[in-house]
């Protein structure tokens, strides 16, 4: 499952071994494994108790404990960056436009951001806020009780988007923002409007009670289709993580593996050529 294009990337990326404490005492399992036991959990579903004795990460709770070790340590949002970066490099990216929405997925046992769902009978759920690219590759993602309105985090999400630096052979600034954003009457207000200008963002929102739905659909069902890939990750499509320490990495390690899934099938292509 870790591809090794996937572990190039990464490896770099994670914390040296801490030595051990002394003679004796089970080895320490390879960082490999434990991201085989982690990306098993996201794919499938099962609960970190039920990992597969055959995928080497020894048990669960050693796969669930590097995720937030390496959480801490910043690998996941290094690692999303780097795939970026990596798309950039290969003029994959897109900045011409971007699209941003929202969707609610329930969260069974409750725990942090979750609030009641306007959308299920006002059972506990949560929300995930994606940014993408003309193409509909994720550029940033961010989580939130299933009872904040989509707008609340339109402003978080497009200033704690990671800049990207451009191709090497023409350096240049970072970039962190599209010349266009489209979206949908959910963040048709004022307040959203003037951020955009403030930042010198073209400004593509439905207006409420003048345009049909289905008025920005052109540009903006990319962004509806990340949201379902983001879905299929089992882990995801029903929340089962009370901690948002645990959430968290698992979403942002999901759109990095879309962006990746993405730049593998460009690089493949070009080694054919």
């Amino acid at each position: 499952m870790v591809d090794d294009r996937l572990w190039e990337l990464i490896a770099p990326l994670i914390p040296p071994q801490p030595p051990p404490r002394g003679p004796g005492g089970r080895p320490r399992i390879e960082d490999r494994a434990a991201l085989e036991g982690i990306l098993f959990v996201l794919h499938t579903g099962c609960r970190w108790r039920d990992l597969p004795p055959a995928l080497g990460c020894g048990s669960g709770h050693t796969a669930w404990r590097r995720l937030r070790q390496w959480q801490g340590a910043g690998v996941w949002e290094k690692l999303h960056r780097a795939v970026l970066e990596e798309l950039s490099e290969q003029e994959i990216l897109d900045w011409s436009r971007a699209s941003i929405d929202a969707v609610s997925v329930r969260a069974k046992k409750g725990g942090e951001l979750t609030g009641p769902n306007p959308t299920d009978r006002g059972k506990p759920g949560t929300k995930y806020h994606l940014l993408t690219d003309a193409a509909g590759l994720p550029l940033h993602v961010l989580a939130s009780a299933a009872n904040v309105h989509d707008s609340k985090l339109f402003e978080p999400l497009l200033e704690t988007n990671p800049s990207v630096r451009g191709r090497r052979r023409r350096p240049g600034r970072p970039r962190r923002r599209p010349e266009k954003l489209h979206a949908d009457k959910g963040y048709d207000y004022p307040r959203c409007r003037r951020y955009l200008h403030r930042r010198g963002i073209k400004v593509r929102i439905a207006r409420r009670g003048i345009e049909a739905k289905t008025h920005l659909g052109r540009h903006r069902w990319v962004v509806e289709r990340t949201i379902s890939w983001v879905l299929r990750f089992k882990r995801l499509g029903i929340r089962y993580d009370r901690t948002a320490a645990t959430l968290l990495p698992l979403l942002l390690l999901a759109v990095t593996l879309i962006n990746f899934r993405r730049l593998r099938q460009v690089e493949e292509l070009r080694d054919q050529v």
